[in-house]
């Protein structure tokens, strides 16, 4: 069979959950059946350089997004795109619009990561989205609980969507940690008695790290610990002044943004995730097959879903400091026995999501929408 061009577009391959989904898609994608032709906008990305290099790497003369319709159209145009693939709404739009006006017969496949909408407001635009979703031939949700907000909020016929849960590249990650090393000034934190709890994730309301400071000074009355946050984001001085206030400053750790996370995951003792929303909880994939035990907010409907209603994981009430400061203490004091077991089968979960697996599901999404020749 001749081989598909599928071209992807996104912002920037930088260092958010969207570009990681597609370098993991993209590197996965398998290339007896498709030719991955990857846009995005003039920015250097993080990511940049994990990319294979056989993937055909354009960047538009443009920073602004909605300058990027006229150059992306032509992007599709010259390279004879079969699907135009994106993610996250704003992205999305320009996709659609791009190849209308690329006037060739490419076909739009979108991606929705998040659990949108909830405000009169909100809703209202979700369903301008949803309009021009319609115009698309396949929506993939990435997960269940996302496919029924987008048929409720969007108004897209159910049938239109199609489920795919986020790649996680398992065997990347434990080559990241096998020949990862903590950064020399952060050493000293892992080093002695305490218990090491992690987090990662950006700094922003949503993943309410507030509540988990609150959550973690309850902790540390109890237990000789410290809490390691990864990210970056508009709350990082507010989150500062909050662990002052609380009198823990000297325990918690802001450690920013790190090219390899997964070395911090496997030399930490917990993983914890205090979000109020999540669409999938990437982060909570990722700490599995980085082997470590998680502790997560009831965050609907990713972190249920991942985690199996608590199955994979040990899950906690949301924006309920007492709670998860009580989940993350039992968490905590489990044997090593338990401990293991728990390593264990949350490694084997992680392998449902493996990054091989997910890319052959796109991929038959790809040809299927390719052979049907339609928009419907």
């Amino acid at each position: 069979m001749n081989k598909k061009k599928v071209l992807f577009f996104i912002y920037q391959m930088g260092g958010g959950g969207a570009a990681r989904t597609f370098l993991n898609i993209i590197n996965n994608l398998d290339r007896s059946k498709f030719d991955p032709i990857l846009v995005t906008l003039n920015y250097n990305g993080s990511y940049e350089d994990e990319l294979k290099s056989d993937i055909m790497f354009i960047k538009l003369e443009t920073k602004r997004l909605r300058s990027a319709i006229l150059p992306l159209a032509k992007v599709i145009r010259n390279e004879r795109a079969d699907i135009v693939f994106s993610t996250i709404p704003n992205y999305n739009t320009i996709a659609i619009l791009a190849n209308l006006l690329s006037f060739t017969s490419a076909k739009n496949i979108v991606r929705e990561a998040a659990y949108l909408g909830g405000s009169f407001s909100a809703n209202i635009k979700l369903r301008g989205y949803g309009l021009l979703y319609r115009l698309s031939s396949k929506v993939i949700a990435l997960s269940k609980g996302v496919k029924k907000n987008i048929a409720k909020r969007y108004k897209v016929n159910p049938e239109k969507i199609e489920v795919i849960y986020n790649p996680v590249d398992v065997d990347g990650i434990q080559r990241h940690i096998d020949n990862g090393e903590i950064a020399e000034e952060h050493k000293y934190i892992f080093d002695g008695d305490a218990q090491v709890i992690m987090t990662a994730g950006r700094l922003v309301p949503d993943k309410d790290h507030e509540t988990l400071l609150q959550a973690f000074a309850k902790v540390n009355n109890k237990v000789n610990a410290r809490l390691v946050i990864l990210g970056e984001g508009e709350l990082e001085v507010f989150l500062k002044a909050k662990a002052e206030e609380l009198g823990i400053s000297d325990k918690v750790h802001f450690l920013g943004f790190q090219h390899n996370p997964y070395i911090y995951f496997k030399h930490a003792d917990l993983f914890v995730l205090s979000s109020i929303h999540e669409g999938f909880g990437h982060v909570l994939a990722e700490a599995l097959a980085a082997e470590i035990p998680v502790v997560s907010t009831d965050c609907r409907p990713g972190a249920a879903e991942v985690l199996n209603d608590g199955e994979f994981g040990v899950m906690c009430e949301v924006g309920n400091a007492e709670n998860i400061a009580k989940k993350l203490f039992a968490t905590l004091q489990i044997d090593n026995e338990q401990l293991m077991l728990m390593i264990d089968r949350g490694k084997e979960r992680a392998y449902e999501f493996d990054a091989k697996t997910i890319a052959k599901q796109y991929g038959e999404v790809f040809i299927r929408t390719i052979d049907r020749g339609d928009r419907s």
